[in-house]
């Protein structure tokens, strides 16, 4: 017997039910703000040409491989303008060896212990090295980092130094001359004050070198031996200081590149992410917002002309957008581009309207009905067949199972019984006798006919010839006639027959010892009866009897079977006894 439910559509992603995509909960109106204006300060760090040679024209994108040209510079955003990805993405590279203080736009040290010539850097194999430590410490520091941050020639560790010097460092927060977006004097003199504030009070280069005693670490807190390399930040103090590899940005948490860091609120931090907790980022155009007023949209500031539709690049201030994949969109950049076809009118699902999908088809809300009764199957069980879509009445009338005892269809969450590749409701799976319905209990089969176990004990089942009870089990036959085993005994004695020799007097089973006693011939010679169980042979003569090994002459005893015998009164003789 069998038992199987059948399934209804669940809310899930196996089963069937559409999900809501509201875009239009993601259209804003953006505000603008003022920018407090920094007091200028005359005490300003002695400054040089910034030089940046870095290469990112034509360069391929790491993201997009063969769909991108390669790397074309936007007129205002940081983005390629053939692919729209960053411009890390890109293979961008520092077309020269980068000296950290020509970067900053600082003199150079003239203490050598400070700085390290690009000779000397090169020979050792790397592209930096710490200044000031011998070849056996520079080679005992490298060993401290990551190997995939090692900045050795020719391998991996190189192309990451060259890419955190232009994300760590990016040049348009180390001179205006990089900056495209500082508009007049005023947005100019506000850069100046923040550089030589931030190169005053914040910005330095650390050092590596020996530790005096035992200290720890600012930032595992885990101990550094005496003697032990430790990099520090002058501008922290004497006293802290840091593994190699711990002296990292508290924000990105990359190694700080060629050890340039800046302190605020007594953490370190790369020169990027100190930019943008003094002045905001654009993220348009990834530069610091020096201008009077900013527009602040989804969390984050953006000059007033760059918060612009990812594609067609239309202002949207106090304009109605949608994010797709975190990046702002203009309405008719949307329907456009992202926006899906209705399944059943075929028309373009706008920010407007809820967009209900199931596995790659979509719908709106008011298309979204039963194909055959054209009821609303929005918050509603369904179920797809042949491309279109049914409530679940009109897919269990047309395509469900049916009962082999009503011709119903099954429908969700009804109980379906199965035997002999029939089916039936649980009501409708019933014996045959009393139409009573079985359920879950046990039922036999005859004549492909189901029939419960009273009914079939009732009316079909063996009884039993002595007691006519019904035999459940451990009947034996005996001449077409069914006994419970306990029921077949000796109709003498009422021993149990079951397994034992026995034999009948008029159709009455008699076990051996109460047949032999009651009903056999006796042998003449030893009175015992012959029962014949077994095989016993017997002989007869003239109404006397004996068994075959009782037939003996009465004299000599020899076996007189097979052979000519005389009488003498009772006894048998051999003739040869008989003669004399």
């Amino acid at each position: 017997m069998f038992s199987k439910k059948f399934k209804q559509p669940k809310q899930s992603k196996q089963s069937k039910q559409v999900k809501f995509v509201t875009p239009v909960k993601h259209v804003r109106n953006v505000t603008l703000e003022k920018l407090p204006v920094p007091k200028p300060t005359t005490k300003q760090k002695e400054h040089k040409g910034v030089v940046v040679e870095e290469v990112d024209d034509g360069q391929p994108c790491v993201a997009c491989g063969d769909r991108c040209p390669g790397f074309l510079t936007h007129e205002w955003r940081y983005t390629c303008q053939n692919c729209k990805c960053p411009r890390q993405l890109h293979d961008v590279y520092n077309e020269n060896f980068i000296n950290i203080c020509d970067r900053l736009g600082w003199k150079r040290q003239d203490d050598i212990t400070l700085q390290v010539s690009k000779e000397d850097t090169l020979k050792s194999g790397y592209t930096w090295i710490p200044a000031g430590l011998s070849q056996e410490k520079i080679d005992d520091y490298i060993d401290q980092l990551p190997n995939h941050k090692v900045p050795k020639i020719g391998t991996q560790g190189e192309k990451y130094r060259d890419m955190q010097v232009i994300i760590q460092l990016p040049k348009q927060d180390l001179s205006e001359d990089f900056c495209r977006t500082l508009e007049n004097d005023w947005e100019k003199k506000e850069f100046r004050i923040f550089r030589d504030l931030r190169d005053q009070v914040a910005m330095g280069i650390g050092c590596i070198k020996e530790t005096p005693s035992i200290t720890t670490c600012a930032n595992c807190k885990g101990e550094i031996d005496e003697g032990e390399l430790a990099a520090f930040a002058p501008k922290m103090g004497t006293e802290t200081c840091w593994h190699p590899a711990c002296f990292v940005c508290d924000v990105c948490e990359e190694l700080l590149v060629d050890l340039v860091y800046c302190v605020h609120n007594q953490q370190i931090y790369c020169e990027r992410h100190y930019a943008e907790m003094i002045r905001p980022r654009c993220p348009g155009c990834d530069e610091l917002i020096f201008s009077g007023e900013y527009t602040t949209a989804m969390d984050q500031n953006y000059h007033k002309d760059h918060l612009a539709c990812h594609n067609c690049e239309k202002k949207l201030i106090a304009c109605r957008y949608i994010l797709k994949d975190d990046h702002p969109h203009c309405i008719p950049c949307y329907q456009q581009l992202f926006a899906s076809n209705c399944e059943e009118c075929t028309k373009p699902i706008g920010p407007d309207f809820k967009d209900l999908s199931y596995k790659e088809r979509h719908w709106h809300e008011f298309c979204f009905k039963c194909s055959e009764c054209q009821k609303s199957l929005v918050d509603q069980p369904f179920a797809p067949k042949n491309e279109k879509i049914y409530c679940s009445d009109c897919h269990d009338n047309i395509f469900a199972a049916r009962c082999d005892g009503c011709n119903d269809p099954f429908r969700g969450g009804m109980k379906k019984f199965e035997y002999k590749g029939k089916q039936w409701h649980e009501q409708c799976f019933t014996c045959t006798v009393c139409n009573q319905a079985i359920s879950n209990k046990s039922f036999i089969p005859r004549d492909e006919k189901v029939i419960c176990v009273p009914c079939y004990e009732e009316n079909f089942a063996q009884r039993c010839t002595k007691c006519s009870s019904v035999i459940n089990k451990g009947g034996v036959t005996y001449k077409n006639t069914p006994f419970h085993k306990d029921c077949f005994t000796c109709t003498n004695c009422s021993k149990l027959l079951s397994g034992e020799k026995f034999t009948s007097k008029e159709e009455k089973p008699y076990c051996a010892d109460c047949y032999g006693e009651l009903f056999a011939k006796r042998c003449c010679q030893c009175t015992k009866p012959i029962t014949g169980i077994g095989g016993t042979k017997f002989i007869s003569f003239e109404e006397r009897h004996w068994h075959s090994e009782c037939f003996n002459c009465a004299k000599c005893s020899g076996s007189m079977v097979g052979r000519g015998f005389l009488m003498n009164g009772e006894s048998i003789l051999c003739p040869e006894c008989g003669r004399s």
